[in-house]
């Protein structure tokens, strides 16, 4: 397993009346992250939001290249961006015990905290698929290249990690800074990461080794 430093090229925020940032997604424009009961774009050029959608948003956040899809509660709610409606909801696996949220090719990856799992279900329905082991508290969750990658947050210590999506085994290990943790994360499709702080309310870029 090859480990290193994370390394952070960016913070956004905190911003204003958000307490914590959950979930965080990529639309190849924006950068959506959840906040509680808001779905918020962030521009990452320029650093600043661009506007807001009322929606429950306690955990992970995705995007399938048109619609997002939120945690909230024991629900995942599936959203038209350009008008914030919410057009479908399935329910959650972990009954409001989930984390991390992501989309490839056809469905949908939940992280399961507590339960140091990943699900793979369908998008349509809900119905767990396949589940990956992990052995730490799994936050936000990614996928990118083929890749897939996950943040973990246990124990007052936190970093994000590959893993072989077949067996669970820890391929990379990218260590946080101690006492700074990951809640939401998601590749720009590229060299970044974008990883949510939870409730120090910021929004962080982590350069993807390559």
């Amino acid at each position: 397993m090859k480990t290193a430093k994370a390394e952070i090229i960016r913070e956004y925020g905190p911003f204003e009346d958000t307490p914590r940032v959950n979930g965080v997604s990529y639309d190849g424009r924006h950068v959506w992250f959840a906040s509680g009961d808001k779905l918020h774009a962030l521009d990452p050029e320029s650093g600043t939001e661009t506007r807001a959608i009322d929606v429950a948003a306690h955990a992970g956040t995705a995007f399938d290249g048109r619609y997002l899809f939120q945690i909230g509660e024991d629900k995942i709610r599936k959203i038209d961006p350009e008008t914030g409606t919410v057009v479908a909801t399935i329910p959650a696996p972990g009954n409001g015990g989930d984390s991390g949220l992501a989309w490839c090719e056809g469905s949908l990856w939940v992280g399961q905290y507590r339960d140091r799992c990943i699900h793979e279900i369908d998008p349509e329905t809900g119905k767990i698929l396949r589940t990956i082991e992990s052995k730490r508290h799994v936050t936000g969750v990614t996928w990118v290249d083929g890749e897939l990658w996950h943040a973990t947050w246990e124990d007052d210590a936190s970093d994000v990690r590959r893993i072989d999506p077949k067996t669970g085994e820890v391929l990379e290990r990218l260590d946080m800074p101690e006492g700074d943790g990951v809640s939401g994360l998601e590749s720009d499709g590229g060299d970044l990461f974008y990883a949510g702080t939870g409730g120090a309310a910021t929004v962080r870029a982590i350069r993807r080794p390559r």
